[in-house]
């Protein structure tokens, strides 16, 4: 409808320019508003599958599991898991420095879980992976360069079909994951909107839906009237 509404605009436009009318009718027309689409998420009991799958006793492994910890832990966007630095990392602080959109930089926040794994993909399976190139990025991959958005999302991939999920799941999942979960948690939207780097709270607004979601179910299952 909104792309038969844009071409009727711009034929009206064409016949007034022309003369062929006098006025434009389609000024009296608002297009409509697109239906917002919430995004997936992934369950903590799937999150848990999902963690338990790469062999960590191989560098490959330790490395993934890392990566997938650090984007659950913090809402990392995935161009920002593979930009990430070493001198990005303050682990001992529980803490990163994140380059996200406009080149804004935002200290976040790190579980200890995560920072356990990351510092373990780093002692353990990193040095393994480098060649004689000595990226700057925390992430490399099997040649020893820096891991590619691609390959993040073609790993992931990989690892949710061998689970057996069905959702179309992409590394944004686990994004809109973390953040669905700390507001089923009771954080503050503007708290999330800081660690997921909006500029616009309309954009963090979104997971409030998904979260609106999770309170209907709980009030269905647990309301004797309910």
């Amino acid at each position: 409808v909104s792309r038969m509404i844009s071409a009727l605009r711009k034929f009206y436009r064409f016949l007034l320019r022309e003369g062929a009318i006098s006025a434009d009718p389609m000024t009296k027309i608002d297009t409509p508003k697109r239906a917002q689409h919430l995004p997936a998420t992934l369950s903590s009991q799937e999150v848990d599958a999902l963690m338990a799958k790469p062999d960590t006793d191989k560098p490959l492994g330790l490395r993934d599991r890392a990566i997938f910890e650090l984007m659950y832990a913090t809402g990392l966007r995935v161009s920002e898991v593979v930009d990430l630095r070493l001198d990005q990392l303050h682990l001992a602080m529980n803490l990163l420095q994140v380059t996200g959109k406009g080149d804004k930089e935002r200290l976040v926040p790190i579980s200890p879980q995560a920072t356990q794994w990351v510092d373990r993909y780093l002692q353990e399976a990193r040095p393994k992976l480098l060649k004689r190139v000595q990226p700057k990025n925390v992430f490399v991959n099997f040649h020893g360069g820096p891991m590619t958005r691609q390959g993040i999302w073609k790993n992931l991939k990989a690892y949710i079909a061998s689970i057996g999920i069905e959702k179309d799941v992409t590394p944004h999942t686990l994004r809109h994951s973390f953040a669905t979960r700390l507001l089923e948690n009771g954080a503050d939207l503007r708290v999330v909107q800081e660690l997921l780097g909006h500029s616009d709270i309309s954009t963090t607004q979104i997971y409030t839906h998904l979260s609106n979601q999770h309170l209907v179910a709980v009030y269905h299952k647990t309301h004797p009237r309910g």
